[in-house]
């Protein structure tokens, strides 16, 4: 990295020449890269192993292998979500700042065009396989104000992209701009729900409900997210705590997902705990030189493999999992099925980034 002096070049006699300081190199974080793997494959996971609970209809007497070789699944991949909102913090407050409204905006397209393109594909192929519950239509008109059937775990881009707005949006007014886009965006998805409400109740005709938006759980992950992953390589000496308390935390989850509700809310203690045990314990790991070109070029598919996974889940995982399985079965299945989904999901987002496809399907 270049440092934050500016770069001064001589002057000849009887000419003038202004100086102009140079923007130091931004340094690339190939540990979030590595977040990013661990955060996408961590998702699988969990959806892998719902599969294993809802075989059971999430009752233990129903098939107890499969019931608790799910659970366990489910009770590490709590972090996945909150991580996200994290490293999305990150990015935008700290790693890559947007400069103005107009390359602001074309991140936000970077993630709406593969969010409806991927709500196609999955509206097209449950209709196709004849398991859409409603007319596709329907489905359709419902997904642009955040209904998410049958692409269920696309729940999180409707939260995703308006956090960053606002991050963003905040960003740019510090730096004395004014991006009235965003704001006026900003606006549009704070007043929509009750813009949909008042035309339901004028009119008598039922209108989708709107989930664009964000709690305040998202937005602390994304702002204590930046400020941890931008603290420098060192500021953390002891990590042993935190591998210590991160199993603590897993078994405080599978605990409240098996006795007390399923699933654990993104809001809990018990999560935020995880989420910040992870972090930390990745953040600034040293990454070797010859295993970084591959990260980055996997990095960049997580996406992408994020968006397709489910396809995989609910035709291969699905149709193979039993509530008869007994543990040690129930446990070698989920590692075999978790392991084909994360290589078809990746090797499906790096052939059509080859493809130039990556801005449509991430």
């Amino acid at each position: 990295m270049q440092n934050d002096t500016a770069v001064r070049m001589p002057l000849q006699r009887g000419s003038v020449t202004s100086e102009k300081p140079t923007a130091p190199a931004r340094e690339h974080r190939f540990d979030i890269d590595l977040m990013r793997l661990i955060c996408s494959a961590t998702v699988m996971l969990g959806h892998v192993g719902a599969q294993f609970i809802h075989a059971t209809g999430n009752d233990p007497g129903n098939g107890a292998g499969a019931y608790w070789a799910g659970h366990l699944a489910e009770g590490v991949n709590a972090f996945a979500v909150p991580m996200y909102f994290a490293i999305a913090g990150w990015a935008v407050l700290v790693g890559a700042p947007p400069r103005d409204g107009s390359r602001m905006w074309r991140r936000v397209v970077r993630n709406v065009v593969p969010l409806f393109a991927w709500t196609a594909v999955y509206l097209v192929w449950a209709w196709l396989r004849d398991r859409n519950d409603r007319p596709v239509t329907e489905l359709a008109a419902n997904s642009l104000f955040a209904s998410v059937q049958p692409a269920y775990h696309l729940w999180f881009m409707y939260t995703y992209i308006p956090v960053i707005m606002l991050l963003a949006f905040a960003v740019l007014v510090r730096a004395g701009q004014r991006p009235w886009g965003l704001g006026a965006a900003l606006l549009a998805i704070a007043v929509l729900p009750s813009g949909l409400t008042t035309i339901a109740e004028v009119t008598g005709h039922g209108t989708p409900s709107a989930a664009w938006g964000f709690g305040t759980y998202s937005l602390v992950y994304a702002v204590g997210g930046a400020l941890l992953f931008a603290l420098p390589a060192g500021a953390v000496r002891k990590r042993w705590p935190l591998a210590v308390l991160l199993p603590c935390t897993m078994a405080g989850a599978l605990w409240y997902n098996t006795q007390v509700h399923y699933v654990l809310p993104n809001a809990h203690l018990f999560v935020a705990a995880m989420t910040v045990c992870v972090l930390l314990l990745v953040s600034r790991v040293r990454v070797p030189a010859a295993w970084r070109p591959r990260l980055r070029t996997l990095a960049d598919a997580a996406l992408g493999a994020y968006m397709v996974h489910v396809l995989f889940v609910e035709e291969i995982v699905r149709p193979l999992v039993s509530p008869d399985l007994g543990g040690p079965a129930a446990g070698l299945l989920l590692v075999a099925l978790l392991a084909t989904v994360v290589t078809l999901s990746f090797t499906a987002s790096l052939l059509w980034g080859r493809l130039n496809l990556r801005r449509l399907l991430g």
